[in-house]
């Protein structure tokens, strides 16, 4: 997580923040979602609007933490950052 959260720039408001990274596969065969908030490390996402379903995901199964999101380009660079409150509360 030290890696994604130096990448993202969100230094010491990500201790209690869920940090997710969409990254284009080095093959060329989709996107990677990774984040140490998900049980595997990663997933991978190969369809046609494999970005937005990533930032849905990531999104969801945020939705008791607060999250940032960031969308890397091909060379590593940060193009989008999404943030979301988590607004689950218990009923």
């Amino acid at each position: 997580m030290n890696d994604l959260t130096n990448r993202c720039s969100y230094g010491s408001t990500v201790s209690s923040m869920h940090v997710y990274e969409v990254r284009p596969r080095k093959d060329h065969r989709g996107v990677d979602l990774i984040s140490d908030a998900l049980p595997f490390g990663r997933l991978w996402y190969g369809e046609p609007n494999a970005v937005s379903n990533a930032i849905g995901y990531a999104t969801h199964s945020s939705r008791s933490h607060d999250a940032v999101i960031c969308v890397d380009d091909d060379a590593g660079n940060v193009v989008e950052t999404h943030e979301h409150a988590g607004d689950f509360t218990e009923p």
